[in-house]
């Protein structure tokens, strides 16, 4: 069955999520760049950003999800929109900036694409990620463990699941794919401390992406089954406090590279 995303449950703590995209952009040292791409763009709310940067560039938005590009096309704000492979994507010429925020950890072997992502670079310019790395908490690992459970496990067998890796393989590896092209990597690692309100939050908030797989794959009566257990679950690891919060630890991951001119 093929993964559906939810563009309105996604957005649920969009400020939030929207942060790391900010301090990631804000990393990027573009004056004035002529062709901007939003490689996994979800719904566009973030895409949308690039334009209030850089309002003389062409920014271009790609996700693999027809529902998240339908919502981004319906608030366009200055971007483009298309659905589109971040695996086998080329554009016509190289871009000068390319950006590729929490999507990176849903692909296999994604350190592979990186060389690739950088040929996609024009000379002067940037390709700047950021990936979660909190995939050994409490969120994951419950879900996991639940999930390699009876009646759960026959039903979840190969289902999608989100990875990355530390600063220093990312540094690694784009060092050592621009290394003949003068590149300059910065990268650098962050824990968020997400204060979230609501009704069991952290669901809310895993439901809509890491966890969307696992319970999309289940079949409607036994995702009952799964919920009800995965959110008693998480109510413990992660308990409610006297004034009614819940707080989120969340790694992540950020790694930004600047080609040479070609000079």
């Amino acid at each position: 069955m093929a993964l559906t995303w939810d563009p309105t449950h996604y957005l649920t703590y969009a400020d939030e999520r929207g942060r790391p995209f900010v301090e990631l952009v804000a990393r990027i040292g573009a004056e004035a760049p002529r062709t901007v791409v939003d490689l996994g763009c979800g719904p566009g709310n973030l895409t949308r950003l690039l334009v209030d940067r850089w309002p003389g560039a062409r920014v271009h938005g790609l996700d693999s999800s027809p529902e998240m590009i339908e919502r981004a096309r319906a608030d366009a704000g200055g971007a483009t929109y298309d659905v589109a492979d971040l695996r086998s994507w080329r554009p016509e010429q190289p871009v000068d900036v390319l950006v590729s925020n929490a999507t990176l950890q849903w692909v296999p072997e994604h350190l592979d694409l990186l060389p690739g992502l950088l040929d996609q670079v024009a000379d002067g310019g940037w390709l700047a990620l950021q990936v979660p790395g909190n995939f050994d908490e409490p969120s994951h690992v419950l879900r996991r463990d639940l999930a390699e459970r009876a009646p759960y496990a026959e039903h979840v067998r190969g289902v999608a699941h989100p990875a990355s890796h530390d600063p220093v393989t990312y540094h690694d590896v784009l060092a050592a794919a621009g290394r003949e092209r003068g590149v300059e990597v910065d990268v650098w690692e962050t824990t968020y401390l997400h204060v979230l309100r609501g009704p069991d939050p952290v669901f809310a908030w895993v439901s809509g992406t890491g966890a969307r797989p696992t319970l999309q794959a289940l079949p409607d009566d036994l995702r009952v089954d799964f919920e009800r257990e995965f959110t008693t679950l998480l109510s413990q690891a992660y308990p409610t406090r006297d004034d009614g919060t819940v707080l989120l630890p969340f790694r992540r991951v950020f790694a930004v590279a600047h080609l040479g001119d070609g000079s």
